[in-house]
C-alpha cells in the first residue's frame, strides 16, 4: 500500500541531513597527521622552554625543595658528586622537570587538539575539562611521590648504615630514581582523566572495568613492583594503594560518563 506525504509533514522514507560537525573535521591524510603532530610538538617544546627559563631563575629555591626529603638520611645532610659536570647538570635537570610541570596544561590542551580532529563535535567541548584535569592529576601523583612515596623508599635505603658502613650516596643516581619515580606517579595519576576520555567515546564501560578488576589489581601490584626502587614490601602498597583507589574512582567516572546507547 502507497504511502501518502501531506505538505508539511516528514515522508517516511527522507533520511536526515548528516551533520557536518557531528562527523569530526574534514578527513586529513597521513602527511597532514604528521603535519599537525609537528605543530603540536613543537608548541609543546616551546611551552616547556619557557617553563625551562622560568624555573631556572629560582633554581636555589627548587634545588633547595627538592632536596629536602633527599638529605634526611644522610650523614651530614649532603651528597656527594664525582664527575665535573654532575651538580650543575642537576640544576638543569630540576629546572626542566619544574618545566615541565609548569607547561602541563599547554601540552595537554596541544595533545587534545592532536585527537580532536576524530571526535564528534560533542565530545569536542570537553577539551579545557581535560587540559585541566590532566594537568592538576598529574601534580597530585608527583606531590604524591615527593611527600610520601619516595622518602619512605629512600628511608628503607638509608637504614643500612651501622658502625661499618656508611651511607655517602653519588647525587646523580639518587636525582634520576627521584626523577623516574615523579614522573612514574604523575603518569599513574592520569588514570581517571583517561578512563573518563574513553568512556566518553565509548571505548571503556563501568561494567567492563568492574569484570575486569581482579586483573587489574594483579596488573597494578606488578607496576608497583616495577616502579618501587626498594624491595620492601611497604614502599610497594604504599605506591599500590592510590593506584587501586584511583581505579575504584575511574570506575564511578566510566559509570557517570560512559557513552549512552541509542535507543
Amino acid at each position: 500500500m502507497a504511502l501518502v506525504s501531506f505538505p508539511g509533514t516528514p515522508s517516511p522514507y527522507a533520511q536526515e541531513p548528516e551533520d557536518e560537525e557531528d562527523d569530526g573535521s574534514a578527513k586529513m591524510s597521513f602527511l597532514d597527521h604528521l603535519e599537525e603532530l609537528r605543530r603540536r610538538l613543537i608548541v609543546s617544546l616551546i611551552a616547556v622552554t619557557i617553563g625551562f627559563l622560568a624555573a631556572f631563575t629560582f633554581i636555589d629555591r627548587i634545588y633547595a625543595f627538592i632536596m629536602a626529603p633527599l638529605t634526611k638520611v644522610i650523614p651530614g645532610g649532603k651528597f656527594i658528586y664525582t664527575e665535573p659536570s654532575e651538580a650543575f647538570m642537576l640544576q638543569i635537570k630540576g629546572a626542566a622537570l619544574v618545566g615541565l610541570l609548569l607547561a602541563l596544561p599547554i601540552v595537554s590542551w596541544q595533545a587534545w587538539k592532536f585527537i580532536a580532529p576524530g571526535l564528534y563535535a560533542n565530545e569536542k567541548k570537553f577539551a579545557i575539562p581535560f587540559a585541566i584535569f590532566s594537568s592538576v592529576f598529574f601534580i597530585c601523583g608527583a606531590a604524591f611521590a615527593h611527600y610520601m612515596v619516595f622518602p619512605w623508599a629512600w628511608a628503607f635505603f638509608g637504614s643500612f648504615s651501622n658502625e661499618n658502613l656508611q651511607f655517602m650516596p653519588s647525587i646523580q643516581p639518587v636525582f634520576g630514581m627521584y626523577m623516574r619515580m615523579l614522573l612514574a606517579m604523575g603518569l599513574v595519576f592520569e588514570m581517571p582523566t583517561v578512563v573518563f576520555f574513553l568512556a566518553r567515546i565509548g571505548l571503556v564501560t563501568a561494567g567492563t572495568m568492574l569484570r575486569l578488576f581482579k586483573y587489574a589489581i594483579l596488573v597494578i601490584f606488578i607496576v608497583a613492583a616495577v616502579l618501587t626502587p626498594g624491595p620492601d614490601v611497604a614502599s610497594q602498597c604504599l605506591m599500590a594503594g592510590p593506584m587501586i583507589g584511583l581505579y575504584i574512582v575511574s570506575i564511578g567516572i566510566a559509570w557517570a560518563f560512559q557513552k549512552k546507547k541509542n535507543a
